[in-house]
């Protein structure tokens, strides 16, 4: 079936089951401190509450083995079953049945890039894969790097040794006092401290370093760029798994080929498919495993102007470049000058987006010298290699020293240019040889070592991989883990796939964009949260209100630093942004004291934040005494800094949970399947993961106490999850209706219906900017709505023809709109 043919009827076969979705985070119990754990159990538990509230799928995070203890699940360590502490696949098929009862389908997450092997014993397939080299059926699972100019003479680098001499240390456990607790049987091991690993057999005689040096790996610094094996982004725990070995994908994909021969899910969500060796070979060997009807989404990560691939027979993306979309249109452009000029005060740079591409490329550039080095080393192996096919060896091989640093510096300077996450999908062929071209004319010193790059990537061979895997590993480590940490401008745009150099977006163009999803990704998701989003939704809508009122925020920036001075002003900026953010207010207060679990979360997540933009303070560099200082400043806001910040949020959190309500409302009835992520049909203030994984108390849902409360967000939430659920073919793959409208605020109002069964039959009307302009500030701009009656819901009046927003948006600055027939 072709590409656009999924929209139709075919992909929609399930009916209910693509409406919408629930996002739940997985979590055993031996991951909890206190041993609660959230299973497919609890999920099954939750299902009548979710089919009440109007939901479509049940949308699970990864379910397979993960190393024990996992607190997410994307460390998978046996892809053939589902945990056992999860459940099983019993718990899963129990599940699916409850689901039914209630109409509701599954869609599952599945990690194909790699495995968790921070646990050697843990993970089966690796452990065979070091104990037996070559020899173990399972080695070519793994895109391990065993060329003898690896730096570790052929053998699997392994980072894990504190300092080099540490491999003495290193001891040698036999049969007889080996704990097999988690190994498929009794046999020698090397253990550093609690790191164990597997020896070879027949290997086991001697002191533990003679033991060691007979391995197929070696044991090294953890800080020398070495490596034996790709790995996903920077991180040494998780091992990158070669999928475009039909082998590969049928034993990583047993599972999940059960669950599809047994219907079980209704749909597979892909985790980063950016870092396989061909994602889009990848994706058409999971639609030939899943059928055409089954719902398939990729995390593609897509850069502003970037499309998601056609050639790729998915269905959609996960929705970051929806949240993109949604978050700026919460954003006054009218603050942009001066946010600009207090990031160019207290961030070093005005945070516009030439800033935002000169950092990207100096961060990209950075990260492939130094956390990914050993990556570089491989992909400048196989570029001398791939250039090599056809030619004189004489002309590629490995040169002198001055040769070696061209070719790095070039491979690097592509790489730092490169716009997108990878630049070899077939839409956008054009990019690397426009790259090449800029690089020559700029850099005409690299001449040589251009013709040598061009000549390997011209093969399309393991060059072009290679330098596509790295490109992506960079990009998300500078921009995602780095830049999106340092930018100061106005950080809720500081998001996975956003766009924080710009300020806005005109409301014209945010109506043309979501058209165009409709016809071209009908039926990707669309999101706000995510397990992986910097700060959730609500969190990211108050931060935005303060482009709505820049001299007020600058103001509280000022009396802040006079009165309590942070370590650093960089870092305070930035995370004064977050304080305020996640500050309570109103109702949140209780006794004006602020909540138990505020303190060790701010905690955390400037610990997180200040070590991932690695200005002052790293993860693998302490400044114990700048840290000492931040926690100390935070703690010192947190107990005497009330009375300048309590008032600024009282001030502004009105708009906020304004913007909060406009933001969700558009999202559920934007083109697409919306997902609402655990927890956010109510007010949320998550951070950073874990903070955004924290359990979610259900009771209060369940019960039916929010609903009975007149929660607005909740009772917005179930009004369109109900309609979707009632129309879902149409929902999601209907067009974006603009609705006209007149007068001198009409810049302000986001306004359009959604097509279902050939007309108009559901829509919205906001109005932005609630923190300067009143419903007043809106009499005499008016809204055509489309031919028929329409409803206010939940409760309203009943309207038709024109309507003026001043007096629709009293109460409220946003409204649902049902036409009356529907």
């Amino acid at each position: 079936m072709a590409h656009e043919d999924r929209a139709g009827a075919g992909a929609l076969s399930r009916g209910a089951a693509l409406a919408s979705t629930y996002r739940l985070q997985l979590r055993t119990p031996a991951s909890d401190p206190n041993g609660r754990g959230f299973v497919l159990a609890d999920v099954e538990d939750l299902v009548p509450y979710l089919a009440d509230l109007g939901v479509g799928s049940v949308y699970l995070s990864p379910i397979l083995e993960a190393t024990p203890g996992s607190t997410h699940g994307y460390d998978v360590v046996d892809p053939t079953r589902v945990a056992a502490e999860l459940g099983g696949i019993d718990a899963l098929r129990s599940l699916r049945a409850t689901c039914r009862e209630h109409g509701l389908g599954v869609v599952v997450d599945i990690v194909p890039n790699h495995l968790g092997v921070d646990r050697p014993t843990a993970n089966r397939w690796w452990w065979d894969a070091l104990r037996r080299g070559p020899e173990s059926p399972y080695f070519s699972y793994f895109d391990f790097d065993t060329e003898p100019a690896n730096g570790a003479d052929g053998r699997i680098a392994i980072p894990v040794l504190g300092s080099p001499e540490d491999v003495g240390e290193l001891v040698v456990v036999t049969p007889t006092d080996t704990d097999t607790s988690d190994s498929d049987a009794a046999e020698a091991e090397l253990r550093f401290y609690d790191h164990r690993f597997p020896v070879a057999p027949g290997t086991g005689g001697g002191t533990a370093q003679e033991v060691h040096d007979r391995q197929h790996y070696r044991l090294v610094h953890w800080r020398e760029p070495l490596l034996g094996y790709r790995r996903f982004f920077t991180v040494t725990g998780l091992a990158g798994l070669r999928q475009e070995d039909p082998a590969v994908f049928d034993a990583t994909h047993a599972e999940v080929r059960r669950w599809c021969e047994e219907d079980l899910v209704d749909g597979i969500r892909v985790d980063h498919p950016d870092g396989l060796a061909d994602p889009v070979g990848y994706a058409r060997r999971l639609r030939g495993l899943a059928g055409e009807d089954r719902w398939l989404l990729v995390e593609k990560i897509l850069a502003p102007a970037e499309v998601l691939d056609p050639a790729m027979p998915v269905d959609g993306t996960t929705g970051y470049d929806a949240l993109r979309l949604i978050d700026q249109i919460l954003v006054d452009p009218g603050g942009q000058a001066r946010l600009t000029e207090q990031a160019a005060r207290y961030c070093g740079g005005p945070g516009d987006e030439e800033q935002v591409h000169e950092q990207s490329a100096r961060l990209k550039r950075q990260i492939v010298l130094e956390d990914l080095a050993p990556e570089l080393g491989r992909l400048t192996r196989a570029v001398r290699r791939d250039a090599a096919v056809g030619r004189d060896a004489s002309e590629v091989t490995s040169g002198d020293d001055d040769e070696e640093a061209q070719l790095r510096e070039t491979l690097v300077s592509v790489i730092a240019h490169t716009p997108v996450y990878r630049a070899d999908y077939p839409v956008l062929r054009g990019t690397l040889p426009g790259i090449l071209e800029g690089l020559h004319r700029d850099r005409p010193e690299l001449g040589p070592a251009l013709g040598l790059v061009a000549g390997a990537l011209a093969r399309a061979a393991e060059a072009s991989v290679r330098l596509a895997q790295v490109t992506g590993a960079a990009t998300a480590k500078a921009e995602e883990d780095r830049l999106f940490y340092r930018l100061g401008r106005l950080v809720s745009l500081n998001e996975v796939g956003g766009s924080p150099g710009r300020m806005g977006l005109p409301v014209d163009a945010f109506h043309l964009a979501m058209a165009e999803r409709a016809r071209a990704t009908p039926l990707a998701m669309t999101a706000l949260s995510t397990h992986d989003t910097k700060r959730g939704e609500d969190v990211r809508a108050r931060i935005s209100v303060l482009s709505q009122l820049p001299d007020e925020w600058a103001h509280l920036v000022s009396e802040v630093f006079r009165s309590f001075p942070p370590p650093a002003e960089d870092a305070g900026y930035f995370l004064l942004q977050v304080i305020v953010g996640v500050w309570p207010a109103g109702d949140d207060l209780d006794g004006h004291e602020l909540p138990d679990d505020l303190r060790p979360r701010l905690h955390d997540y400037a610990e997180k934040a200040l070590r991932e933009a690695a200005v002052h303070t790293t993860w693998t560099s302490q400044d114990g005494d700048f840290e000492s200082a931040a926690h100390g400043w935070i703690d010192t806001l947190l107990d005497s800094g009330g009375a300048l910040l309590t008032p600024f949020v009282e001030r502004i959190a009105p708009a906020g949970r304004d913007n909060s309500l406009i933001a969700k409302t558009t999202q559920l009835l934007s083109p697409g399947v919306p997902d609402v992520y655990q927890g956010t049909e109510v007010w949320e203030d998550s951070l950073v993961d874990p903070d955004n994984r924290r359990f979610v108390d259900y009771e209060p849902l369940r019960s039916g106490a929010v609903a009975r409360g007149g929660h607005p967000k909740f009772a917005l939430v179930r009004e369109v999850l109900r309609f979707r659920r009632s129309h879902p073919a149409s929902m999601a793959t209907g067009p974006h209706l603009a609705l006209p409208v007149q007068g001198p605020s009409s810049g302000d109002v986001v306004a359009f219906a959604r097509i279902v069964d050939g007309h108009a039959a559901i829509g919205m009307i906001a109005r932005r900017r609630t923190a300067v302009l009143g419903a007043d500030d809106f009499r005499g701009t008016e809204v055509v709505l489309p031919a028929g009656t329409w409803v206010v819901r939940p409760g309203g009046p009943v309207i038709s023809s024109r309507v003026d927003v001043g007096d629709l948006l009293v109460g409220s600055p946003v409204v649902l709109l049902v036409r009356e027939d529907d």
